[in-house]
C-alpha cells in the first residue's frame, strides 16, 4: 500500500486558480463519495482551506491513482485541465507524510506558524472518517500529523506573536487592558484595513464597535459587514471618542483628523481608564504630540510593523527545531509505515499455526473426547497461547525492519518455509480485524 497525495497550494498556484477547486464550495464529503465511487483508492481525505486544496489517498497503484486523482480535480470541478495541470504537485509515500506533518505544524503556511492549520486538519480527518473513507493507513497518518503539530506548538515559539499589523494592534491592546471585554472601539475611516482591525477586536470580545466615515452610507455599510457594529455621523467623533477607549484611524486624509487639543479635551470628559489610539493610516491620522498625553497609548503603522518584523524574526530562528521535531515524527511513522509490508505475511503465518493447531486438536478428539469439559478448554487455551509464543518473536522482527526490499525478502523465506501459499484466503473484513489487531491506532494506544 501506497501514500499518495495529489494538490495545489499557494506555493504553486495564483489565488485565481485555488479558487475554482476550492472543494468549500460543492462539499467535503460529496467530493470523497465521488472519489471513493471511482475506485482508484482505498481511502482518501480531503483537506481544503483558503490556500490549499489538497486529496490524501492510501493506494495500491500510484501511477493510476495519481492521473485518476488529477482528472478528478478537473471533472469535480468542472475547470479546464490546461488551467489547473501546471500547478499541480504530486508527492509519494514519506514525502507525502513529511508534507503534511509540515502543514499540521504550520510550517508550510502562507503566514509560517498560524495556528488555524492544525484544527482544519483535524476537521479533515473528521470528515474523512464520518465518509468512512478513513482507513488504518490515513488513520495512522493524520493522528501522527496532529502530533507533530502539537509538538511544534508546545515546544518551539513557532506560533508565538502577531505577524499582521491588525492583529499586532490586538496584542497591543490586550498589553495595556488585559481582557478586551467590555472595552469600546472607534474605527474612523471606512476601509479595509480599519475594518479589519475591527473585526480582531471583535474576536476578543470588546462590548461595542462604532464607525465614524466622512461618508454616511460608508460607515453603515461598514458596521453592517462587521455585524453587531453601529456608524456615527462625522459630526460626533468628540462625542463618540469620549466614550471609547481603543481607536483606529485609517483613513485617507492628508492631514490629521485628530489633534492633541482634540483628544485631550475627550480625556477630560471621558471616564477614567487608558486611551490606545491606532493609526494605521499613511499619512498618519493623529498628531504625534497626542502620545505625550497622560493615559493615551498611541502608535502608528510603523510601530506595529516593527512589532511584526521582530515576531517574524522570532519565528524564523524557531523554524530549525520545527523542522526537526517533524522529522521525529516522520521517522516514527516511517516505522509503522514500512511494517505495514508485513502484514499479509504475519496474518498468513497466523492462519497457518493455526490450521495446524485446528488440525492436531480434532485429530485427537477421540483421546480428549473423555476429558471434562473444563480440561479441554484448558487444553485449547495452552494451545493456543503456544502458538502466540511462538509467533511472537517472527511477527516482531518482521514488523521492526527498515525497508521494503528486507520485508520482501523475509516474507518470501516464512512463505517457502511454511508452505503459506496454500494458506487459505482472508476475507476483507478480516484482513482488516488483524491488521487493526497487529497495528493499533494511535488513539487505542493513548488509551492504554
Amino acid at each position: 500500500m501506497h501514500l499518495l497525495l495529489v494538490g495545489v497550494s499557494h506555493r504553486t498556484a495564483p489565488v485565481e486558480v485555488r479558487e475554482r477547486i476550492d472543494f468549500q464550495l460543492r462539499g467535503v464529503e460529496s467530493a470523497l463519495r465521488a472519489i471513493a465511487a471511482r475506485g482508484t483508492t482505498q481511502e482518501a481525505v480531503v483537506l481544503s482551506t483558503c490556500n490549499r486544496s489538497e486529496l490524501y489517498a492510501a493506494c495500491a497503484d500510484v501511477s493510476r491513482t495519481r492521473a485518476d486523482l488529477a482528472r478528478f480535480l478537473v471533472e469535480f470541478h468542472n475547470v479546464d485541465e490546461a488551467s489547473v495541470a501546471p500547478h499541480l504537485y504530486e508527492v509519494v509515500d514519506l514525502d507525502a507524510a513529511r508534507h503534511l506533518f509540515r502543514v499540521a505544524a504550520g510550517l508550510d503556511s502562507l503566514v509560517v506558524g498560524e495556528p488555524q492549520i492544525l484544527g482544519q486538519v483535524k476537521d479533515a480527518h473528521r470528515l474523512g472518517k464520518g465518509a468512512q473513507a478513513v482507513g488504518p493507513i490515513l488513520n495512522r497518518l493524520f493522528h501522527s500529523s496532529f502530533t507533530a503539530g502539537k509538538r511544534v506548538r508546545s515546544e518551539t515559539e513557532l506560533g508565538s506573536g502577531a505577524v499582521s499589523v491588525s492583529f499586532a494592534a490586538v496584542a497591543l491592546a490586550r498589553k495595556i487592558f488585559g481582557d478586551l471585554k467590555g472595552r469600546g472601539v472607534l474605527v474612523i475611516g471606512a476601509g479595509e484595513m480599519g475594518k479589519l482591525t475591527a473585526l480582531h477586536m471583535k474576536s476578543q470580545g470588546v462590548d461595542r464597535v462604532t464607525i465614524v466615515s466622512r461618508t454616511m452610507a460608508n460607515a453603515a455599510r461598514t458596521a453592517e459587514s462587521l455585524g453587531g457594529a453601529s456608524a456615527a455621523p462625522w459630526e460626533d467623533i468628540d462625542a463618540t471618542l469620549s466614550r471609547s477607549d481603543i481607536v483606529i484611524t485609517a483613513t485617507g486624509a492628508s492631514a490629521p483628523i485628530l489633534t492633541k487639543a482634540q483628544i485631550e479635551r475627550a480625556m477630560g470628559t471621558r471616564r477614567s481608564g487608558p486611551l490606545f489610539i491606532i493609526d494605521i493610516a499613511v499619512p498618519r491620522n493623529v498628531e504625534l504630540e497626542a502620545g505625550e498625553l497622560e493615559q493615551v497609548f498611541l502608535y502608528n503603522v510603523d510601530d506595529l510593523r516593527a512589532t511584526v518584523r521582530e515576531n517574524l524574526a522570532r519565528r524564523a530562528s524557531e523554524v530549525a527545531r520545527a523542522e526537526q521535531i517533524v522529522s521525529e515524527e516522520v521517522d516514527k511513522f516511517s516505522a509503522w509505515f514500512r511494517s505495514q509490508d508485513a502484514i499479509p505475511t504475519v496474518v498468513a503465518l497466523r492462519q497457518r499455526f493455526e490450521s495446524i493447531r485446528q488440525a492436531e486438536l480434532e485429530r485427537l478428539n477421540f483421546k480428549l473426547s473423555s476429558l471434562p469439559p473444563e480440561a479441554r478448554d484448558r487444553v485449547d487455551e495452552i494451545t493456543r497461547l503456544l502458538v502466540e509464543k511462538l509467533l511472537l518473536t517472527p511477527t516482531d522482527q518482521l514488523k521492526s525492519l527498515g525497508d521494503a526490499e528486507t520485508i520482501g525478502a523475509y516474507a518470501e523465506a516464512l512463505t517457502r518455509l511454511f508452505g503459506l501459499e496454500a494458506a487459505p484466503e482472508q476475507a476483507p473484513a478480516e484482513r482488516r480485524s488483524a491488521h487493526v489487531e497487529q497495528f493499533p491506532r494511535p488513539s487505542d494506544r493513548s488509551r492504554r
